[in-house]
C-alpha cells in the first residue's frame, strides 16, 4: 500500500487523529502495517482537504508542506477572539461594519506578497515551546513577522451578510456569541453593511487564515475572527478526491482499500514523469548520478514502465536522486 488517502476532514478532528484513522482503516482492512502521515496540519476547527500519505508516498509529504493551498473562510466582523476564530474568548469588539464596497476595495492590499504575524495560538516554536502551550499557560507570545504570498482572494458573490449591530461583543473576556445561522444566500445590496462576509483564498505556504482574518478587519476600521474555515486544495489534491471518514471506514471494513487510494503520482501531478531504461532505474537505485540525461533543468519523476524509481533534480544534463522509492 503505498499512495494517497484524501479525507474530507471533519470539524473537530485533528490532522494526527486523521492518521490514526488510517492507520486504524489499513488494519481493519488486513494491509498489515505501514508508514502514515499526513501533507499539512488543519486545525480541529478546520475542515476540508487533508492529503494522508500512505508507505513510499510519506517521503513527499514535505513537498507536500510546501505546496500552495485554497481556502473558504468567513470573517465575523465586530469581534475579535485571542485565538482569531470561534474557540477563543473576546478580547477586543467594535460597532463598524464594513460595506462590500469597503471590503472590495481593501482586497487588493492583501493580494501578493505580504508580511504577516502568525497567530499566538500557534503550532509555531518559540524557545523550544508551542506557541499554543505558552499562550494557553497565560505566557506573553511574542511571533515575528513572516513574508507570505497571497496569490488570489476575492469575496464570494453569496457572502454571509446579517444585520449589523445585532451581535454585539460584549467587551472583552466576554463569552463568544454563536455565529449568526440567518445569512442570507443572495448578494448584499449596495451600501449594505456586513456581519460577516465569506472569502476564497489561494495561499502560499506559511500563511494563516486566521491572521488574514484580523488583518483584514483591521484594515477596514473594525476587528474580526474566522468563524468558518475550508481547505478546498491541497497541492494538486481537491475537495473532488476527497472521502469522509465514513466512506474511510466503510472501504476498510470491505477490505477494498485500494479503490480509493490515490497512486505515489498522484502527489507529482506538476511534475514531467522521466522514463528509464532497467539500467538506469538500478543505477539511480544505488544513488549513483544518471549522465547524459536529455532533459531540461528541474525536478523528474523517474519511472520504469509504471514502476516509481525516484523524485530526481536534473541539472546540466545530470541526474540525481532527491528522493528514492522502494518499489
Amino acid at each position: 500500500m503505498h499512495g494517497w488517502v484524501i479525507l474530507d476532514k471533519p470539524l473537530g478532528l485533528g490532522s494526527t487523529q486523521g492518521v490514526s484513522a488510517v492507520k486504524r482503516a489499513l488494519r481493519q482492512g488486513g494491509y498489515g502495517k505501514a508508514k502514515v502521515g499526513h501533507g499539512g496540519t488543519l486545525d480541529p476547527l478546520a475542515t476540508g482537504v487533508l492529503p494522508i500519505a500512505v508507505g513510499e508516498a510519506t517521503k513527499l509529504a514535505g513537498r507536500m508542506l510546501d505546496s500552495d493551498k485554497v481556502y473558504d473562510f468567513t470573517i465575523r466582523f465586530g469581534v475579535q477572539t485571542d485565538t482569531l476564530d470561534a474557540e477563543g474568548a473576546v478580547i477586543a469588539d467594535s460597532d463598524v461594519r464594513p460595506t462590500l464596497a469597503a471590503v472590495e476595495a481593501v482586497l487588493p492590499r492583501f493580494t501578493g506578497p505580504i508580511a504577516q504575524v502568525p497567530p499566538k495560538y500557534s503550532a509555531l516554536k518559540v524557545d523550544g515551546a508551542r506557541a499554543y502551550d505558552l499562550a494557553r499557560a497565560g505566557e506573553e507570545v511574542v511571533l515575528a513577522s513572516r513574508d507570505v504570498v497571497i496569490h488570489a482572494l476575492k469575496i464570494l458573490p453569496a457572502t454571509g451578510r446579517g444585520i449589523a449591530g445585532e451581535a454585539g461583543g460584549g467587551g472583552a473576556g466576554a463569552v463568544l456569541p454563536k455565529p449568526l445561522h440567518h445569512a442570507s444566500h443572495g448578494p448584499p445590496r449596495t451600501g449594505e453593511e456586513l456581519e460577516e462576509a465569506t472569502f476564497t483564498a489561494h495561499v502560499s505556504k506559511g500563511t494563516y487564515i486566521r491572521s488574514l482574518a484580523r488583518d483584514i478587519a483591521i484594515a477596514l476600521g473594525t476587528v474580526g475572527h474566522v468563524t468558518m474555515l475550508r481547505r478546498t486544495k491541497a497541492g494538486p489534491f481537491t475537495l473532488a478526491g476527497a472521502i469522509s471518514l465514513d466512506k474511510l471506514d466503510e472501504v476498510a471494513k470491505g477490505r477494498t482499500l485500494e479503490q480509493i487510494l490515490l497512486p505515489l503520482r498522484a502527489g507529482l501531478d506538476d511534475i514531467p514523469a522521466l522514463p528509464l531504461s532497467p539500467d538506469q532505474a538500478g543505477a539511480l537505485r544505488q544513488g549513483r548520478v544518471l549522465v547524459g540525461i536529455a532533459a531540461d533543468d528541474g525536478q523528474y519523476f523517474a519511472l520504469l514502465g509504471d514502476i516509481p524509481v525516484a523524485l530526481v533534480e536534473v541539472i546540466h544534463g545530470e541526474a540525481r536522486v532527491v528522493r528514492g522509492f522502494n518499489l
